[in-house]
């Protein structure tokens, strides 16, 4: 290949050395394509030397054709099958490091061939039919054509990184589709690999490089050059499967002392019926976030996090963000509730054997401490040493349950009297119905309960630490729920069915059954007396002692263990959880002042930080010993997670987003919002106050993180139903017809780069701000492929500076020939439905005396289409001009514009190096430069005149000075900006336009920067008609509830102006007239077709009064509005094809000069005001 440098191959008989294949990086986009022959197996392949250019192939190979390598032979079928389709491409790159051929040896060695004859001699058996290639061949591909000029390649292996010849039966460097191409960035699971860029296989071969030194206009982001330089080490990365992971913890968490204290007491109060039903409902709230928080695990990879990974990533950072930081400090604060529930549980058998240290609050708080010390030093010790530690919990706690279960099929003999009588059918029937006391009810007793189901997430809060998410989260969660919601129930049974409400424990109570009249419980049939317990609160019992399941196990201090078990279990896993889901929080950077916590240690990423912050707030909660308070409101804060889980799920099926696809299918959108009011109510049922406080929490943080707007983007499904919703609401638009009442000014403004003309795009936006619709209109012109890439890469720039300056406004770059072009393409294609501008608006162009009249016939031309399309045309004026591209410095872009870094992002700074007297941007714009760049490098110019300033590159040196004409400019560019001062909008409502030229400035008095100016209007008239005129305007304007403050009837606006100003008119359209009067007619006919521009004497005295009339209104402008804040005048239209672009531009120069700011107004004369209701 000419151009290339040939690669030498190994010696016969040597070994083939393949090179480490290396993904491609963007910039990277010359390949070389080269055959693979490796034999598999024993190895029994080997690469030969290619033939020099000019010699005959060896025998047993054949031409492929096509004048690129010899195909190769195939080895023995079982060895070889995998390398026939296999080829190398070789990214070339600047650094050499390889091998070159002698100076002397022909460009064509560098074709690569295959061996002569196979390694066990066979000769080769794949030939080209009819120059078409065969698996295994090979030929030249348009990749490996282009010349690079550089020596050096990487390797590339083909059949490992997806491009096969065998698929094709050509070459291509077209990917085929493969996971790591869609991998985010380097991650545990494998390395990200880039495709080839469309540009890599769609421009032409023989374009250069750009001068940026990247090919094809592609750039590598710093996140893929990080990629390119970053290989993950997964070496000694702790990661847990389902059963480890998920199960063991969720079963501890909802194992908790609930089931061995309180379980007995719920079914004394509400019946095993009742009993069942709570833990039914229970457990439909929680299987319905398990189903829920299924679906949305396998919607996509899991990172660490847990529930606020989950919900962030479904409802974005305002939820997630608000919900994160209270399901961290909910974890972080049951890790005291759990620790102080096992220090009651030792000081109660410190008390029972009367040896309490100190007394009962204090022990409570030594033994909570050393508790929570100890379960520190084995979360810190690494996730290893805990995931040990639950399952020697967990085999602790089933011994437990096994032993309860046991023993109610221990003959109870001397138990009985305490109520337990093993199974008996009187005692089942007796305790099914319910039997409320002391306050308590339904509710209030569900309430007690539920807490004990709040662990399901319990394995989703170490995401990160699971080695498929996607499989443990869903299998595991829901697995644990079925297991724990069986052994409730039949513990709740067993409960009922063993033992009596109410027991005196006295063995005197015996009775020979049916001895005592007027006794009929169960436990009088059974042979006991409990009778005195209706009116004597007894000791045990169902209702009176929480141990009794210590009472019927077979050994009861395994049921104490049990306790032990069950409470530091689920304070081990919410001291893990609590971390970790709280340096999720922070790596996110939501909450920008807790950015510390986010760093991790080690190959897990352990975050000590946290565990040491959730460690001082447990030891705190601990100290306090009295969590009755705080632990109805820990219970809110899982609900309140569990809530938006539900609803993440509803909210993301509701948004229909083709992302939404989880693998698993068990879910409804509409049972999932069951689920989410369920929880919402289940908070109320549990502590009405603490739900309230909870909600209050939650909005309080959903507001400051709205308002603080991290700079993230997941793709939530609230972006997806916003799109949903304007989508819907836009069709639906599109099918009612306009109505005047309903008419908004919808404007396309032509602004060129938003940041380059800020006083315009204020202005109009003083006027449609939550009225209308602002399109800022920006023409690229110049190279195409240049002008193409400055789009790909403004869009998303500008309209993040526009929303960053609060500006409702879109921004739509084009590319064209030309401003008028470009003009077109806008006014054609701009809009979606009735979302459409109706008005095009143009900063006046200030420089056109000085500026290729080309241009200025497309600025004027630009106008004439506009009416063509049925547009109104507003031209605004500014006497410093608009366009200070010129002027924006460092420390002006730091203050205006969005700070969040872009990779593509440039900043111009005016600063002069020592060493180099030029400017640090490529070029300037000129002060005067029209509204819309016309030119490229003006276009180059405002795109990069807009960036980010925290990608900064500062040149050391002096500040350009400003002049007086600049520094007046840069003044004015914030005029609009400001609040204005008491005075007038004066109104010069000359010709009738449909009323655009007073609805203008009425809905700009009605915002609250323009409050304070008052509308005067001017209208002609004749001297003999003023009053009458004045009171007819007068009724229309109260017909259109327009306030006014005066109006004023011009009856000398006919007068001719003073000589002066027709002699400086004359002057200054002097150099445009063409003078045909003055040269021979065939010469004037050319120059007139050449230059159609030019004002010709005929066309001069056709329209010589209303040149005047344009000179007499400045005057009486200057006159009547030279003190007004603003002023809104009717545009001069100018007949198409008889008016030249010079003379209209004269006429508008004119019109406007000296005056203060000034819009010229035409609307397309359909009313857009009107007095019916």
């Amino acid at each position: 290949m000419e151009g290339e440098q040939p690669q030498a191959g190994p010696e016969p008989g040597e070994p083939p050395q393949p090179a480490a294949p290396l993904r491609p990086v963007a910039s990277q986009s010359r390949f070389q394509v080269d055959l693979v022959t490796e034999a598999g197996g024993g190895g029994n392949g080997q690469k030969e030397q290619s033939p020099a250019a000019g010699q005959a192939p060896p025998p047993g190979t054949k031409d492929s054709g096509d004048g690129g390598a010899a195909i190769p032979c195939p080895a023995e079928p079982t060895a070889t099958e995998e390398a026939k389709g296999r080829f190398r491409v070789n990214f070339v790159e600047p650094a050499s490091g390889e091998q070159q051929l002698p100076a002397g040896e022909p460009a064509a060695a560098s074709a690569v061939a295959s061996p002569a004859t196979c390694s066990h001699g066979q000769p080769a058996a794949s030939e080209a039919m009819n120059g078409y290639p065969q698996n295994g061949d090979t030929i030249l591909s348009e990749g490996s054509l282009q010349s690079s000029g550089t020596g050096a390649h990487h390797y590339y292996d083909t059949h490992s990184n997806t491009y096969y010849l065998r698929t094709f039966g050509h070459n291509t460097i077209d990917a085929v589709p493969r996971i790591d191409h869609y991998r985010n960035t380097v991650a545990q699971l494998g390395e990200k690999l880039i495709r080839p860029s469309l540009a890599e296989l769609h421009d032409e071969l023989d374009k250069e490089p750009f001068e940026d030194g990247f090919v094809n206009g592609e750039e590598s982001s710093p996140a893929e050059d990080a990629v390119s330089k970053h290989v993950a080490d997964n070496k000694g990365v702790v990661k847990f499967g389902w059963v480890k992971g998920v199960l063991v913890r969720c079963m501890l968490n909802i194992w908790g002392v609930m089931l061995f204290i309180r379980l007995s007491w719920i079914v004394g109060h509400a019946g095993i019926g009742l009993a069942l039903l709570v833990i039914g409902m229970a457990t439909v709230v929680t299987t319905i976030t398990g189903l829920s928080t299924s679906a949305i695990t396998t919607n996509g990879f899991v990172r660490g996090g847990g529930a606020y990974y989950l919900i962030s990533r479904s409802l974005g950072p305002e939820f997630g963000g608000a919900i994160g930081l209270i399901f961290a400090f909910a974890n972080a604060v049951a890790v005291a509730m759990y620790v102080v529930g096992f220090a009651e549980t030792l000081r109660d058998l410190l008390v029972e054997h009367n040896a309490l240290m100190i007394d009962e609050t204090n022990d409570i708080r030594i033994v909570g401490t050393i508790t929570i010390v100890i379960l520190f030093g084995i979360s810190v010790a690494g996730m290893e040493w805990e995931a040990k530690a639950q399952i020697v919990l967990l085999g602790i706690l089933l011994i437990a349950i096994s032993n309860f279960v046991v023993g109610t099929f221990i003959p109870a003999n001397d138990k009985r009297a305490k109520g337990f009588f093993n199974y008996h059918g009187e005692i089942f029937s007796e305790n099914f119905g319910p039997d409320f006391r002391e306050g308590e009810d339904f509710f209030s007793v569900f309430a007690i309960f539920f807490p004990a189901a709040t662990g399901i997430l319990a394995g989703a809060n170490i995401s990160g630490d699971l080695a498929d998410p996607q499989m443990a989260i869903p299998k595991g969660t829901l697995l644990a729920i079925v297991i724990t919601t069986i052994v409730y129930a039949g513990a709740a049974v067993a409960a009922g069915s063993c033992i009596v409400r109410d027991a005196t424990g006295n063995l005197t109570d015996v009775i020979a059954p049916g001895t005592v009249n007027n006794c009929t419980t169960a436990a009088c049939k059974l042979g006991f007396n409990f009778s005195s317990c209706a009116t004597n609160k007894c000791a045990y019992g169902l209702m009176n002692n929480f141990q009794v399941m210590s009472l019927a196990s077979g050994f009861g201090p395994l049921i104490t263990a049990g306790i032990f078990s069950a409470t530091l279990s689920s304070a081990l896993a919410s001291l893990v959880s609590a971390p970790k889901i709280f340096q999720a929080l922070c790596k996110d950077n939501i909450y920008p002042g807790l950015h510390m916590f986010s760093v991790g240690y080690g190959k897990n990423n352990e975050p000590l930080r946290g565990y040491v912050l959730t460690f001082f707030i447990g030891l705190g909660f601990i100290l306090i010993a009295e969590l009755n308070v705080i632990a109805p409101i820990i219970s809110n804060f899982f609900l309140a997670s569990y809530a938006l889980i539900n609803f993440s799920v509803f909210h993301a099926s509701l948004a229909k987003s083709p992302g939404w696809r989880p693998a698993f299918r068990y879910y409804n959108m509409w049972i999932s919002l069951i689920g989410a009011i369920l929880c919402c109510g289940v908070m109320f049922v549990i502590n009405w106050y603490a739900a309230l406080l909870t909600n209050v929490i939650v909005l309080a943080l959903y507001i400051y993180v709205t308002y603080k707007k991290p700079d993230v983007n997941w793709g939530s499904s609230t972006q997806a139903l916003t799109y949903l919703i304007a989508m819907q609401h836009a069709i639906r638009l599109a099918g009612v017809e306009d109505h005047v009442k309903n008419f908004r000014p919808q404007c396309l403004l032509m602004t060129g780069a938003p940041t380059s003309r800020p006083a315009l795009l204020y202005l109009v936006h003083g006027f449609t701000k939550n009225v209308g619709l602002v399109v800022c209109g920006h023409v690229h012109t110049g190279p195409r492929r240049q002008a193409l890439k400055e789009i790909s890469t403004d869009q998303s720039k500008y309209q993040r500076w526009l929303i960053k300056n609060k500006m409702k406004a879109f921004y739509a770059p084009v590319y064209a020939e030309d401003l008028r072009e470009g003009t077109q393409f806008l006014l054609q294609a701009v809009g979606l439905g009735r979302m459409r501008p109706n008005t095009l608006v143009f900063g006046f162009k200030k420089d056109w005396r000085q500026a290729l009249m080309k241009d200025v016939e497309n600025y004027i031309n630009a106008i004439h289409d506009a009416f063509d399309y049925q547009y109104g045309v507003v031209v605004i004026r500014l006497k410093e001009g608009f366009n200070i591209s010129h002027l924006q410095t460092q420390e002006e872009l730091c203050t205006s514009q969005d700070k969040s870094v872009h990779p593509k992002d440039v900043v111009v700074n005016l600063e002069h190096s020592d060493a180099d007297s030029k400017p640090s941007s490529k070029s300037v714009s000129e002060t005067n430069s029209p509204a819309v760049s016309q030119d490229h490098k003006d276009e180059e110019d405002d795109s990069k005149a807009s960036t980010q300033p925290l990608l900064k590159k500062e040149v050391k040196g002096p500040s350009v000075p400003l002049n007086m004409i600049d520094q007046k400019l840069l003044q004015a560019s914030s005029l609009f900006q400001k609040k204005q001062c008491k005075g007038t909008i004066d109104v010069w409502w000359l010709f009738d336009d449909g009323g655009l030229t007073l609805l203008i400035p009425y809905l700009l008095t009605t915002k609250k920067k323009w409050k304070d100016c008052k509308i005067r209007v001017f209208i002609g008239g004749k001297i003999n008609r003023i009053d009458h005129d004045r009171r007819t305007m007068a009724t229309l304007l109260s017909k259109f509830r327009i306030d006014f403050s005066d109006i004023t009837v011009l009856g000398d606006m006919n007068t001719k102006p003073s000589k002066d100003n027709i002699a400086a008119f004359e002057e200054m359209i002097e150099p445009f007239r063409l003078h045909e009067d003055d040269k021979e007619q065939e010469i004037s006919d050319r120059m007139k077709a050449e230059e159609p521009w030019r004002i010709t004497d005929n066309e001069l005295e056709i329209y010589r009064m209303k040149t005047y009339r344009q000179i007499r209104l400045n005057e009486l402008l200057r006159e009547n509005s030279g003190t007004a804040n603003l002023i809104v005048m009717s545009l001069p239209v100018a007949r198409k094809g008889a008016v030249s672009s010079a003379l209209y531009m004269a006429w508008i120069e004119t019109l406007s000069k000296d005056l203060p700011p000034i819009l010229l107004v035409r609307g397309n004369h359909q009313s857009v005001l009107t007095f019916y209701s």
